[in-house]
């Protein structure tokens, strides 16, 4: 009989939104996320029939149960959204940590689609919970790559290394500085924590949601990723992480690789800059411009925004905001503005009328913190 549910153990994982780095991860390149206060919850329990139950408050009446074994025939004919526990479940499987079976009950309040990494807080969510349960030695570093792993073989979306790293080495206050290609390489020191505090300043990160979501699983996130694969060759290097000059994209042919190219190249600047900044105790209003900058640059270098998206940050400027972007994938999601604490509403008020006014859903807006990363809460 299963136990109550508050004996229940249960693991939370966030979403994170990204200061800055965008489409840099999958090119060795440099990230500065941070976690969300916005969590995954899951409840888990082994069982000792080698079955995998998966059920979502999100989806209310559908129970997934599939063997173990099975896990990997069944793939194809599982709902969608399980596929991101059950291909969690599998990774640890095939990689050889044992157990009979696992009940997984999950609760989310990462916004779906919005851009904030709701799915790498499903994976990391239950890849904790696994982990604290049957495989206490794994490391964050392979608990990060079976969490991508997941994603990737098993539900099929290519993501990059950003979300679940985020989701696991964040810690609540900080920004997450991660060099991609060192923690991929076990190459010394690959991330570090910088402090993130904007309320010592005066200041607020409004995250506006569009409410256009976007899904990586579509083929514009793959051909990008392709795209900037090929830039690489075309300029002889193993990743665009090794161009610093944006004059050396110059070099490429082809204009489409050559503007993909240049954003990655400029994007990875603009991370090292706010991440000297920041450490160095600078007032964040300073990294306001550079925000603004990488908008333009995923806008118009990379053509992953939106008229929402563009309209959400362009009414955020006019009303006051030191600097604002897309963040995500694109193709739809959410704009976070970096404004000061007294002018929050006014902005919130002002990419409301913006949105009305050109036929757009009503977005939702929320102010975030820095918080923590994946943990056990009961």
């Amino acid at each position: 009989m299963r136990r109550s549910e508050e004996f229940v153990p249960k693991w939370v994982a966030p979403g994170r939104v990204n200061i800055i780095g965008e489409h840099t991860d999958y090119n060795d390149g440099f990230v500065l996320p941070i976690a969300l206060p916005l969590v995954v919850e899951c409840r888990a329990e082994a069982r000792t029939d080698g079955r995998v139950r998966v059920v979502s408050r999100q989806r209310p009446g559908e129970t997934v149960l599939v063997a173990v074994s099975e896990l990997a025939a069944e793939r194809d004919r599982v709902p969608g959204w399980s596929r991101y526990p059950l291909g969690v479940v599998s990774e640890f499987a095939r990689r050889g940590y044992a157990r009979d079976g696992i009940d997984l009950e999950l609760d989310g309040a990462v916004p779906i689609g919005a851009g904030l990494s709701s799915s790498a807080a499903l994976s990391c969510a239950v890849a904790v919970a696994l982990r604290d349960l049957f495989a206490p030695t794994v490391t964050d570093r392979e608990l990060i790559d079976l969490a991508r792993a997941a994603e990737n073989d098993y539900a099929g979306v290519p993501t990059g290394l950003l979300d679940q790293s985020a989701s696991i080495l964040c810690t609540a206050g900080h920004a997450l500085f991660l060099d991609v290609r060192r923690l991929v390489a076990h190459d010394g020191v690959a991330h570090e924590q910088i402090p993130f505090d904007l309320d010592r300043f005066g200041l607020e990160l409004l995250v506006i949601d569009t409410g256009q979501p976007h899904a990586l699983i579509d083929g514009g996130y793959a051909r990008r990723r392709a795209q900037c694969e090929a830039a690489a060759a075309a300029l002889d290097v193993p990743a665009l992480r090794d161009i610093e000059s944006p004059a050396a994209v110059d070099r490429i042919g082809d204009a489409v690789l050559r503007r993909r190219a240049r954003h990655v190249v400029t994007e990875n600047a603009r991370v090292l800059t706010i991440a000297e900044k920041l450490r160095g105790g600078a007032d964040p209003r300073e990294i306001g411009p550079i925000l603004t900058a990488a908008h333009e640059s995923l806008r118009d270098d990379f053509e992953v925004s939106t008229p929402a998206l563009d309209a959400a940050v362009s009414a955020a400027l006019d009303t006051g905001a030191h600097g604002a972007r897309m963040v995500g994938g694109g193709f739809g999601g959410s704009v976070i503005a970096l404004v000061d604490r007294d002018d929050t509403a006014s902005v919130a008020d002002a990419v409301r009328d913006r949105f009305a006014r050109s036929g757009f859903e009503v977005p939702r807006t929320f102010v975030v913190v820095a918080g923590a990363g994946a943990h056990r809460i009961v």
